[in-house]
């Protein structure tokens, strides 16, 4: 069976008994960066043979993977923080097992946006993550432009060294809407900045911005 495991976004002391269940019973522990994997498993005492699975390594590992899988073997699929398949290329393989109906199952847990959407302040019981938004501007402005009559609350993914940038773009196509950024979720310098989009930017493009960002945006009102 494929286990699909959720793990930590930063506090080790958030992994699930069934999640430590899992990864000591699975012949195979499959993630995109097996170092950080590697460094969980040691901090639980867990000794397993792992496997990487990245964009640009699937084709050649995915045969391997499946073959596994079809004789029998359990393999945990995990993702560098958090819920596996969520902007990460466990899609491939989950999609691959299912094509080759083997049987699939995943141990809920921890997800940044979930987290940060529920610190935000902002309605949150209908929402959409829309995931990493494109590098460049122009196909990032045009992405963003596809949700901005959109009465939904908008979850973004984005990197430190492009946050600057992509907050200035949203509030160039949706306004100056109130937002939040959370930063560093479950880590010891956690904390999410709120306010509307121009103040956010305004921060965000005067410091020095590290760790992983999560964005939300509140959604258009007539």
């Amino acid at each position: 069976m494929l286990y699909i495991v959720s793990t930590p976004i930063g506090n080790l002391g958030d992994i699930s008994l069934r999640a430590l269940e899992v990864l000591r019973s699975a012949h195979l522990v499959v993630s995109e960066d097996t170092r950080k994997t590697g460094h969980m498993l040691r901090h639980f005492e867990i000794s397993k043979p792992q496997l990487s699975f990245y964009e640009g390594n699937e084709s050649r590992q995915l045969p391997k993977i499946i073959s596994m899988l079809n004789q029998g073997e359990d393999i945990a699929l995990v993702s560098n923080a958090g819920t596996p398949v969520i902007s990460d290329p466990g899609f491939i393989l989950v999609r691959a097992a299912l094509d080759a109906e083997i049987a699939v199952t995943a141990v809920p847990g921890p997800t940044a946006f979930v987290m940060a959407l529920v610190l935000s302040g902002l309605p949150a019981h209908s929402f959409t993550f829309r995931g990493f938004p494109p590098r460049k501007q122009g196909p990032r402005r045009r992405f963003l432009e596809i949700d901005q009559q959109s009465p939904h609350s908008l979850v973004y993914y984005e990197s430190p060294h492009r946050l600057s940038a992509f907050l200035s773009d949203a509030l160039e196509v949706f306004g100056d809407r109130p937002a939040a950024i959370a930063n560093d979720l479950t880590k010891k310098f956690e904390h999410v900045y709120r306010g509307n989009l121009s103040e956010l930017t305004t921060e965000f493009t005067s410091q020095k911005n590290l760790g992983e960002y999560t964005v939300v945006i509140g959604g258009y009102t007539a």
